[in-house]
C-alpha cells in the first residue's frame, strides 16, 4: 500500500467515524417523527411558518450535530420561492457567532441545503463578517466558498 492509498484509507475511516458520531448526537436530541414530517414538507410551504428553522435544521447532515451540540442556531434573514427553487439568506446565532469553525459550518449548511434540490441559492448575512476578527474575516472570505450579502 503506497502513501496515497494509506492516506485515503485513513480519510475514509475518519469520515465514517465522524458520520457515526454525528448521527449518534443528532439521535440523542432530535425527534425523529418531527424531523421526518418536516423533511417531507417542502420548504416553500413553510416560508411563513414557525417551523421554518426547524425544517432547515432537519435537512442538515453532520453539520447539524456541531451546530446544535455547540449551542449554535440558524436565523433566516430572507426566504423566497423563485422559479428555480427556494432562495435563502441565513445568519448564525448563539455560540456559532465568531467561532473558529464557523467557515466549515457555513460550508456544511450550504452543501446540505443545496443537496436537497429544494434550495437553488443560499447566501449568508454580511453581518456575520462583523463577528470575526480581521484574520477570521479574511479567511472566510478567501476560503469559505460561501457568499455574503
Amino acid at each position: 500500500m503506497d502513501e496515497d492509498e494509506l492516506a485515503n484509507l485513513y480519510r475514509a475511516e475518519a469520515t465514517q467515524s465522524q458520520e457515526e458520531e454525528a448521527a449518534k448526537r443528532i439521535a440523542e436530541s432530535a425527534d425523529p417523527a418531527l424531523d421526518e414530517r418536516l423533511r417531507a414538507t417542502p420548504l416553500k410551504n413553510l416560508i411563513d411558518s414557525d417551523e421554518l428553522v426547524a425544517a432547515i435544521i432537519a435537512r442538515l447532515g453532520m453539520v447539524r450535530a456541531a451546530l446544535e451540540g455547540h449551542g449554535g442556531a440558524i436565523k433566516v434573514e430572507h426566504i423566497s420561492q423563485e422559479e428555480l427553487g427556494v432562495d435563502l439568506i441565513l445568519n448564525l446565532d448563539g455560540a456559532c457567532i465568531a467561532c473558529g469553525a464557523a467557515p466549515g459550518t457555513l460550508q456544511g449548511i450550504q452543501a446540505d441545503l443545496l443537496a436537497t434540490g429544494e434550495v437553488w441559492r443560499i447566501r449568508f448575512s454580511e453581518s456575520l463578517l462583523d463577528t470575526f476578527d480581521e484574520l477570521g474575516r479574511e479567511f472566510v472570505l478567501k476560503f469559505g466558498n460561501v457568499t455574503f450579502v
